[in-house]
């Protein structure tokens, strides 16, 4: 028999959360909640998030604890082929800010180098995001999401942009683009105080010379 929960306290780095039951006829006793693995799901073609209404049959493990199996999300599918807006103003924004980027170059304001410092650190983010991708479908260690802000702090958010975009992967929790806005606000503005001010562009000289 299948039943019907909202998933609660889900932790998306280990896979697991718990299910609260539904309404009444659910065995467990007082609408307990069960436990609820990332490889029980029927289709994992996304990530659980906390709310989402799934249905599922129950089991008892060795400790004869409920957990929940062959679980479904319920009215998922309409929501996951929604385009994510916000997703791809991050890559207009990473195109827009590469060629202002690209064009302080040309003009002497900044160096070369700097360009293709954020080139490689956005070639780095964007491959951690497909392995976190790649490791959330096969139930592997995750990669935490502290690494992929940092990476974005220093400058790899154009690659996150563009992995969010492509791979659709972090681009819908909201904790994670609230952080990820952060980051990208404060990198911006740490580049342009280097570049516009005489004592970052000295610094900057500094560094590239050696």
């Amino acid at each position: 028999m299948r039943y019907q929960g909202k998933i609660t306290d889900w932790k998306d780095d280990l896979g697991y959360g718990f299910v609260a039951p539904n309404g009444s006829g659910v065995p467990n006793a007082n609408g307990q909640r069960a436990f609820v693995h990332i490889k029980h799901f029927s289709k994992a073609s996304s990530r659980p998030m906390n709310g989402d209404l799934i249905t599922y049959e129950l089991g008892t493990d060795q400790n004869k604890r409920p957990f929940a199996k062959n679980i479904a999300f319920v009215n998922r599918r309409t929501a996951q082929n929604k385009p994510n807006k916000n997703s791809g103003l991050g890559v207009k924004f990473s195109l827009i800010f590469f060629a202002l980027l690209a064009l302080s170059v040309l003009i002497g304001r900044a160096q070369l180098a700097v360009l293709m410092i954020y080139l490689a650190i956005s070639t780095i983010t964007f491959i951690n995001y497909a392995l976190d991708k790649s490791a959330a479908k096969n139930n592997r260690q995750r990669t935490p999401e502290s690494q992929l802000h940092l990476l974005s702090l220093i400058g790899g958010w154009p690659g996150a942009a563009l992995a969010q975009s492509i791979l659709r992967h972090k681009s819908v929790k909201k904790e994670f683009q609230a952080m990820f806005c952060i980051t990208v606000i404060v990198n911006c503005a740490t580049l342009v105080w280097l570049v516009y001010s005489q004592i970052g562009a000295r610094f900057i000289s500094t560094v590239v010379s050696g």
